[in-house]
């Protein structure tokens, strides 16, 4: 999917309107933000843009407001902290559309950048609503869209406007296109596909999909445990998705006719409680006691897995291994993550809960590609048509 990006304007004199992902994590109860990494990943495309003569006007959601204002979800500290990142002071309207809106827009000068306030506090945004759509192309000359994270909605600002303005990719935007168009269409192989996280059901498209076309696909997390019932086994209170055990039996009967290896764990680590320092053990999988449940892949699945990975070409992973925000229940997302960021391979790591995984672990700058997008990255992967994508212009 070719698409225009900001490197095929001129941007001199105009002004950009730039749909971005700032739905940052807020610590509870407080405005202060927690994990900066989307408003950092769009550095890049802001700074080329200022660099380039032109005036910048942001636009982004902040949680789910449900089309109503809400004081705990307005930007100022978004703001700030992006005025922080960026060295140069960021201006912050309290409107998105109208004419408060477009006076302080009109009023901003080449290199300049101004924050809108949170779409999502408007009906028309979520409805993509035409009219909502036209109030925001009224402020800019362009429209780049710079948010993957949001690209599978067809929302006034990430669809609505693209047909109101030429709209073009952002470098972030660009970038996700690129790394994960290459798993589907061109991967080096052998292509090695990890899934993990806690339901079958999130990853039935993509492991539809991947089973002809992967060369091996590691599977753990709580996801695991519906694998294994497939296999007969016996998963205690693990979280098991009964519908969709024949899914996975159906999954395993066509890697096998495909000729795709499947690794499941060996051995898991079970718990009766899911609380920090429960009492855990390792056991094999057809071992697993009445009464506990699976909360990560055990040390004989970590070793088959780290043991194969080195021999991919390129390695797309989604979900984590176990529940790895609590201890000891993370020791196969930390190993893998190490295991995938030294394999040698290009390795792409899709959005949501493994992207903070390697991140928290030190590991992103070790990966070829971290998504900034997690159901838009499955859905990618899936080979949907994403609607923020396919709004803008064709190369």
């Amino acid at each position: 999917m070719s698409k225009k990006t900001i490197n095929d304007i001129d941007w001199n004199g105009k002004r950009a309107l730039v749909r971005v992902d700032f739905n940052v994590p807020m610590e509870r109860g407080t405005n202060v933000i927690s994990d900066d990494v989307r408003i950092r990943a769009a550095l890049p495309t802001i700074q080329h843009l200022t660099s380039n003569g032109a005036s910048v006007v942001l636009c982004t959601h902040l949680g789910r407001p449900g089309g109503k204002v809400d004081p705990a979800l307005e930007l100022q500290t978004v703001a700030k902290r992006l005025s922080e990142l960026l060295e140069a002071p960021v201006g912050y309207v309290h409107d998105c559309v109208g004419a408060i809106a477009l006076e302080q827009v009109e009023a901003l000068k080449p290199g300049e950048v101004m924050l809108l306030e949170n779409v999502r506090f408007y009906p028309g945004e979520e409805a993509n609503d035409v009219e909502f759509a036209k109030g925001l192309a009224a402020l800019a000359d362009v429209y780049v869209n710079d948010a993957f994270g949001t690209a599978h909605r067809a929302h006034a600002s990430t669809d609505g406007v693209a047909h109101q303005l030429p709209a073009v990719a952002g470098l972030l935007l660009e970038r996700e296109l690129e790394m994960l168009g290459g798993v589907l269409e061109n991967p080096e192989r052998p292509l090695g596909a990890i899934f993990g996280g806690a339901k079958v059901s999130d990853k039935v498209k993509v492991l539809e999909r991947l089973v002809s076309q992967a060369d091996a696909i590691f599977i753990g997390g709580g996801m695991a445990a519906t694998f294994l019932k497939a296999q007969g086994h016996n998963v205690g209170t693990s979280l098991l998705e009964e519908e969709m055990v024949g899914f996975c039996g159906q999954i395993l009967e066509k890697a096998e006719a495909n000729g795709v290896a499947v690794y499941l764990p060996d051995d898991v680590t079970v718990t009766k409680n899911l609380e920090s320092g429960a009492e855990s053990k390792k056991v094999p999988v057809d071992q697993v006691p009445d009464g506990w449940m699976i909360a990560d892949i055990g040390p004989a699945a970590i070793d088959t897995f780290l043991s194969h990975l080195p021999d991919m070409g390129t390695i797309v992973w989604n979900g984590p291994m176990g529940v790895f925000e609590i201890y000891p229940f993370d020791k196969g997302t930390e190993a893998v993550a190490k295991g995938v960021a030294f394999s040698g391979a290009v390795t792409v790591i899709g959005g949501g809960s493994t992207a903070e995984a390697v991140d928290l672990l030190g590991l992103a700058e070790e990966m070829t590609h971290v998504s900034t997008g997690g159901g838009a990255s499955l859905e990618f992967l899936e080979g949907k048509v994403l609607p923020g994508v396919a709004a803008l212009d064709d190369a």
